[in-house]
């Protein structure tokens, strides 16, 4: 696809000064890499946060009897992170996070946002719009993924997720993107040993619907976006906080030719 560059946006920061960034994971905090940053720097960020699913009614992994789901990676959280923080903290944060990412966006960028609604002592809890209330929602996409096995009778099979799209005011989607609509049917990823992957299909669209050219996930996890962006054969970098999952996404990338420098910090 013809990458299309906005002769009103500003100017591109300079090759030599994101060389150091890209083709790299870098290990540590999001925070710390995003204030290093320049801003204006970045074209696209594809990202998928902890959900915070352990601080829920249900312990967000519990079925109807009280039991837990057999197979779920989460029981356990995260890597380096429990995924239990109280909401309001866990609201704070992402809201830190987002606004990070916000500075080091391009004016004609945007920033795809995966999150998931749940109901929480019979209320309806969607903490995303809590945490993007200061930034513009230019729309909520739908993510329809295949359900899994259902232990519990009082509830239907959940089978989706939401990605939040935050753009700049100059942001446009790359040509006919715009008709895939605002539903999409992706299934969900296996055979990864992260606790909570999501689908290289669902970062690739992210990122075939625009013209960015540098392509940053500041949760990269498994490395999903990154192989994403090099198959769309677009420049990438990402942050993440786990050596372990460091060196899973780094064998993920290398499988595909790539080289994959984890940077310590």
């Amino acid at each position: 696809m013809e990458l299309i560059e906005d002769a009103e946006a500003a100017p591109r920061t300079p090759k030599r000064v994101m060389a150091p960034w890209l083709g790299r994971i870098h290990q540590g905090d999001c925070l710390g890499h995003l204030a290093r940053l320049p801003a204006e720097s970045v074209d696209v960020i594809v990202t998928s946060p902890p959900y915070n699913l352990k601080n829920s009614t249900g312990n967000g992994l519990k079925n109807g009897s009280g039991g837990k789901w057999p197979k779920a990676e989460l029981i356990n959280g995260y890597d380096n992170h429990d995924d239990a923080m109280p909401n309001d903290e866990y609201v704070a944060w992402q809201k830190r996070c987002l606004a990070a990412m916000w500075r080091v966006l391009r004016p004609d960028g945007a920033i795809f946002y995966n999150h998931k609604w749940r109901v929480q002592g019979g209320r309806w809890q969607r903490l995303a719009d809590e945490i993007t209330a200061d930034l513009p929602v230019r729309q909520i996409i739908i993510w329809r993924r295949k359900g899994g096995i259902n232990f519990n009778p009082g509830y239907f099979v959940p089978t989706y997720e939401v990605v939040y799209l935050l753009a700049k005011p100059k942001f446009t989607l790359a040509p006919k993107a715009n008709a895939w609509g605002d539903v999409w049917q992706i299934p969900q990823e296996h055979k990864n040993p992260h606790p909570a992957p999501f689908p290289v299909e669902l970062a690739a669209r992210c990122i075939a619907a625009t013209h960015g050219k540098v392509v940053l996930d500041p949760f990269m996890g498994s490395g999903t976006t990154a192989l994403a962006a090099i198959g769309a054969g677009r420049e990438w970098f990402g942050f993440e906080i786990s050596g372990e999952y460091c060196k899973l996404a780094g064998e993920r990338i290398r499988e595909l030719g790539e080289p994959a420098a984890a940077r310590l910090v």
